[in-house]
């Protein structure tokens, strides 16, 4: 593969890109007055308006043939292929697999992995059934009422997302809480008001290891216990397992039979569909839950065969790369248009930061080009009354994606029609901004003019769809999913793997025992860090 910066395509860009600057989105919109309905892409139910960026046809022409030349196409039937393209890790790629048909084939070391996928689907659909019956019975045989998720990372993000995104169609009568943080104000708040012999907690830990999980997990072992009288013989009713770690997961008192595995194939930050989903089922039903599969597979196929000028999340990620490399744009910014989706900026945050926040090739090579952008984001209109000051005025160029839908899932007098129209204006404010003429013409003051000019030609997407609902949720997940693998493919670099997570973990390890020694310990950090721990365990432990 030809390093990026020698790609035809590339060096086309950058001669592009110095005329494409300084146009401006007023200038492009005149002089096309189809612009507007012409830059529109409409998929799966998932309608896209990209007139709002600095672009043209040709540079859309040139971003296409960018992926053409970085292979993208290739890629993508490799990942569909079940070929290991997380090189660091020789693993397979394969959350697609975990939406696919139960009659597909898809090859992982010559085994179809799909019949493994849809058995523990229909386990936890089985579990799910008998939970949201009543059929389960706790310790005391009473029937379970509240579900706690203790896991971090792809384990606590997803599921937090999709059971916020998805609480209308949630089961009302069930509590549903999720810890995370090794921090115990995290695991105390969440409990606080349940019963112990109500209450079901899910521990997703793919190897029944991870130090904020399992000490999460230990201490709701022990919180249950105590309610319920000590008895061990309780935590096979009130503790069920996603791992595949079967004699850890036994060690701890639960039943392996409600242990719910998934694979190696499956990386933590793209597993929500897998049995990590398990909370996210238990709160909306297997119905809703495979409706979500499927929003994820339409768009898994759309991703898979449209041509890149016509496929949405291969769009939206060469949009991407055409601010962050040319443009120099540090962030994006992601505006849902729906209280039920205000933890979706925090998801996406891990779906592209970790998968593309990297500075070397696949080949171990020093990028020579800006990567992963900072995504974040807040539900409008919100953000309006606060952040929105710095995307209109601000010095910064961020990209924004507003994201809305033609019906509420809560009508409500005006509201919606006032939240749409919110949506409407603000990509609007942000193309075309206001003149100093057009202030002058308000009668403003000249001393004041220029503190109420907007410059405009800040760029956006709008995604609409028709009401949030589960297979929208899937659709627009595996939007973002497939918009990041193909800013991965055009870089160059493993969006599979996590590096860079590991060093601050082997070093918290170290630290661990210097910090509940009762003796002082000898330290070997840098002199920052021994002064740190030094002043902590002083404080902490003033007897020691």
């Amino acid at each position: 593969m030809t390093a990026l910066p020698r790609r035809q395509a590339w060096k086309a860009l950058q001669a592009h890109y110095k005329n494409a600057r300084h146009m401006h989105l007023r200038t492009l919109f005149a002089e096309d007055p189809e612009r507007g309905t012409r830059l529109t892409i409409e998929a799966v139910g998932l309608f896209l308006d990209y007139s709002k960026n600095r672009i043209t046809d040709d540079t859309i022409r040139l971003l296409v043939q960018l992926a053409e030349e970085s292979g993208l196409q290739d890629r993508i039937e490799a990942m569909f292929r079940g070929e290991k393209i997380n090189i660091t890790e020789n693993r397979a790629v394969l959350h697609v697999a975990l939406r696919a048909p139960r009659d597909t084939s898809i090859m992982v070391d010559g085994e179809n992995v799909v019949p493994k996928v849809h058995a523990v689907l229909d386990r936890m659909t089985e579990f799910s059934n008998r939970i949201r019956s009543g059929a389960w019975k706790g310790h005391t045989g009473k029937r379970i009422r509240n579900v706690v998720n203790i896991g971090i990372g792809g384990s606590d993000l997803g599921p937090v997302m999709a059971y916020e995104a998805l609480k209308h169609y949630s089961e009302r009568d069930m509590t549903f809480r999720f810890v995370s943080n090794v921090d115990a104000t995290d695991f105390k708040e969440a409990v606080r008001d349940l019963h112990a012999d109500e209450t079901l907690f899910i521990v997703s830990s793919k190897t029944f290891t991870t130090l904020e999980t399992m000490t999460n997990a230990n201490s709701a072992r022990d919180w249950s216990l105590t309610g319920l009288g000590g008895d061990p013989s309780s935590v096979a009713k009130h503790f069920v397992a996603v791992s595949t770690n079967a004699e850890a997961v036994a060690k701890f008192g639960i039943d392996t039979a409600n242990m719910f595995p998934f694979w190696d194939w499956v990386g933590g930050r793209y597993s929500m569909f897998s049995a990590i989903g398990l909370s996210t089922m238990l709160a909306i039903g297997p119905d809703h839950f495979h409706a979500m599969l499927d929003g994820c597979h339409q768009m898994d196929e759309h991703f898979r065969t449209a041509p890149i000028a016509e496929n949405l999340p291969a769009l939206m990620g060469l949009l991407t790369i055409w601010y962050v490399d040319f443009f120099r744009a540090e962030t994006v910014a992601v505006l849902p248009y729906d209280q039920y989706l205000k933890r979706f900026p925090a998801y996406l945050q891990q779906l592209a930061m970790e998968s593309n926040g990297k500075h070397v090739t696949r080949e171990g090579k020093r990028v020579a080009y800006e990567t992963s952008p900072v995504y974040w984001g807040e539900p409008g209109t919100n953000g309006q009354h606060s952040f929105y000051q710095l995307i209109h005025q601000g010095t910064r160029l961020i990209p924004c994606d507003f994201i809305g839908f033609q019906h509420s899932l809560n009508p409500l007098g005006r509201h919606h029609e006032l939240l749409m129209a919110n949506v409407f204006a603000q990509a609007e404010a942000l193309a075309f901004g206001k003149t100093a003429e057009e202030v002058k013409q308000e009668g403003t003051p000249d001393w004041l003019v220029p503190h109420r000019v907007f410059e405009g030609n800040r760029p956006s997407n709008t995604l609409l769809a028709e009401r949030l609902n589960p297979e929208v949720l899937g659709k627009l997940v595996a939007l973002y999913e497939h918009s990041v693998f193909t800013q991965g493919i055009v870089w160059h670099i493993d969006s599979f793997d996590q590096w860079g997570v590991e060093l601050g973990k082997v070093l918290a390890q170290r630290i661990i025992p210097e910090l509940e020694s009762t003796e002082e310990p000898p330290l070997h950090h840098d002199s920052s860090t021994n002064n740190l721990i030094r002043r902590h365990r002083a404080k902490a432990r003033p007897n020691t």
